[in-house]
């Protein structure tokens, strides 16, 4: 595996948002970008002082990350990154396809030429960060790309149903861009390909893109736990 990253540097704390809420941001953003590693523990001593605030909040933002499976904490021993779980990312894969092909079906009906200007606008901010091999950049070009898309159809629950099931797949995802050559091209000839699709107007079209994106990650999940058992249940 590549060297990891520096963790990314600590944005100074905002008054226009909660605490625990930029904290559990910045960890989550650790998690899911494969800087905090499966198995990792988080120290949260370290998190308080580079923040400059106290326990209180760093707990309640890993206590949110706990909810959603992506920490445990464990009594007397401390916080730790869950290690990837393959019933998890499947479970995602599974609500994330019956949702987002939905969405695809709904917007080839009903986009409109904005929609499709933000998705492009999306797509070339995803080939700058395939170019200096910035997996973090990609990786939330690639949450507004499907958040977009979510927003277009106006019910407002199905963004964060997305946002919420994607994290799970984009751990896995994330070892890929920094494991498997070409993955940056891949995931950007797929968003291309959807939006083509929905363009088209054809729903059928607009199902089988999204879902053969969704399914990519049976494909990952073919070479990841070999290249690293020890990230994996």
């Amino acid at each position: 595996m590549k060297t990891k990253k520096d963790h990314h540097s600590a944005q100074p704390i905002s008054f226009h948002r909660s605490t625990p809420s930029q904290l559990f941001d910045y960890i989550r953003d650790e998690i899911v970008g494969m800087e905090l590693l499966p198995g990792e523990k988080i120290p949260e001593n370290l998190l308080a002082d580079k923040f400059g605030v106290s326990r209180t909040p760093v707990r309640a933002a890993l206590a949110r990350l706990a909810s959603l499976g992506f920490v445990e904490i464990r009594p007397q021993r401390g916080t730790f990154v869950t290690k990837l779980s393959m019933h998890l990312i499947l479970e995602s894969r599974f609500l994330r396809e019956a949702i987002e092909v939905a969405v695809a079906c709904h917007l080839a009906e009903h986009a409109d030429q904005s929609l499709f200007d933000d998705c492009e606008h999306i797509i070339e901010a995803q080939q700058e960060a395939a170019r200096n091999e910035d997996a973090l950049a990609f990786q939330h070009l690639d949450d507004q790309f499907h958040q977009t898309l979510s927003n277009a159809t106006g019910f407002s629950r199905v963004g964060q149903e997305v946002e919420a099931e994607k994290a799970h797949m984009d751990r896995v995802r994330n070892l890929s861009l920094v494991e498997v050559t070409g993955q940056y091209d891949h995931v950007i000839n797929q968003h291309k390909a959807i939006l083509a699709a929905i363009k088209s107007g054809s729903t059928e079209k607009a199902k089988q893109a999204m879902s053969a994106h969704l399914k990519d990650v049976f494909n990952i999940l073919k070479v990841a736990p070999d290249m690293h058992p020890e990230y994996f249940d």
